[in-house]
């Protein structure tokens, strides 16, 4: 048997902006807009659940209503939701995300415009020996507008390392381009996102469709702790300065090493790869190095969430679930998202134990430990949820011995 778990409160600088709808506010006035009476203004909306994200887009909306303009949102987020108009607004749906709560139009087409090409070159500059021509396209209501503003959150991404990962270039590109650009892009794997992701956003801001860019930071509590806007000109550094302050709020597990993690739910609304590769230290990309911290052993994964309707895109992280979690996978959806990735090594069935406690017993086992009271152990509830957990004594004796500020959470 594992050791008897101690489940533990960790305290972050909790950076919480508090009227997140002022500094919003505040941001757009500051890039002095200049919107035509009656010109009709595309809002973008993506796929992933971001801190009272409703509420920064009624901000946006109400904002450019203000100005003179006619907003309207479109679904930015590639192929997400099937790649279908109908699944784009259910996602948007399912994030409290509709014409009622943000008051304006959404119009969710799959239809993309070409606006140009892309030549990819080398860091000399020169075209390269690929010989590779891409269109550049883009949401066909977002283009057929006489300005788009583009909000996203900015964040490391789960695939790649860059000046620039997750966040507003990756929506003009990926988000906006949606299933025929985002697949493009990663046809060519992280290599795609690393190297064409900046060239090619701004090849696209420079058509001058952009109006606006609103990046914004959250901390380690999910939380958001700032909201910048650019403009067009500057979204590229700002970004690059947004990313790297986020990076000081990136939750992590308490300490490096681990015999063994629990993860309870995994799931597309926790992370494009159902557990956060950065959280876990994970990666199973060809090619691609694994990250030096954290080293864990083995993970083993009990469940998926309700909100990730059996994409289990991701559980190939994972070295132990159970027989429940690979009942509840949709292969459809999960194949459909490794092969829009490229990354299949992430779609990878992993052992498949009768219950909760074998799945646990097998991964220790095999991680040749002896004495399961020395075991390294921790269990969270997800990626995301990092401020509770529980860990086992050996683990605990380690936090408080380092200086953690560590509460027991006697429930």
């Amino acid at each position: 048997m594992i050791p008897e778990m101690i489940k533990i409160k960790l305290e972050y600088e909790d950076n919480s902006l508090q009227d997140v709808e002022s500094k919003l506010i505040q941001e757009i006035d500051s890039l002095k807009l200049n919107i035509k009476k009656g010109s009709r203004i595309a809002i973008t909306s993506g796929s992933r659940g971001i801190d009272r994200i409703p509420l920064l887009l009624k901000t946006v909306v109400k904002k450019v209503r203000e100005l003179g303009g006619d907003p309207f949102l479109v679904p930015s987020m590639g192929s997400h939701g099937g790649a279908t108009a109908e699944g784009q607004l259910k996602i948007l749906e399912e994030l409290g995300i509709t014409p009622e709560t943000v008051g304006a139009k959404i119009l969710s087409s799959m239809d993309v415009v070409e606006i140009g090409k892309f030549i990819p070159s080398d860091k000399s500059g020169k075209n390269t020996s690929e010989k590779v021509e891409i269109p550049l396209v883009m949401d066909k209501n977002a283009w057929d507008s006489e300005g788009v503003i583009v909000i996203n959150r900015i964040k490391k991404h789960t695939s790649f390392t860059s000046e620039i990962e997750s966040g507003i270039l990756k929506m003009i590109v990926v988000g906006l381009g949606k299933k025929v650009q985002a697949e493009t892009i990663h046809s060519f794997g992280t290599k795609g996102l690393r190297e064409y992701l900046i060239p090619m956003a701004e090849r696209i801001l420079a058509t001058g469709k952009l109006i606006a860019g609103i990046g914004i930071v959250e901390n380690a509590y999910d939380k958001i702790a700032d909201i910048k806007a650019f403009k067009p000109e500057d979204i590229v550094e700002g970004e690059k300065k947004l990313l790297k302050k986020s990076l000081t709020y990136l939750p992590s597990l308490p300490v490096k090493e681990l015999d063994l993690l629990i993860v309870e739910q995994l799931g597309k609304n926790i992370s494009g790869t159902g557990m956060d590769t950065n959280v876990i230290g994970r990666m199973k990309i060809q090619g691609e190095p694994e990250p030096e911290t954290p080293k864990i052993g083995k993970i083993v994964v009990l469940g998926l969430t309700k909100e990730t309707e059996g994409n289990a895109y991701g559980i190939g992280l994972a070295d132990f679930i159970t027989r429940s979690v690979f009942e509840s996978i949709n292969f459809k959806a999960m194949y459909a998202n490794a092969m829009a990735s490229t990354f299949i090594e992430r779609a990878k069935i992993p052992v498949i134990a009768s219950s909760e406690e074998e799945a646990i017993d097998m991964a220790l086992k095999s991680s040749g430990i002896k004495d399961y009271d020395k075991a390294r152990i921790i269990r969270i509830k997800n990626t995301l949820s990092l401020d509770e957990m529980w860990v086992s004594p050996s683990v605990f004796r380690q936090l408080k011995e380092s200086g953690h500020k560590v509460n027991v959470v006697n429930d």
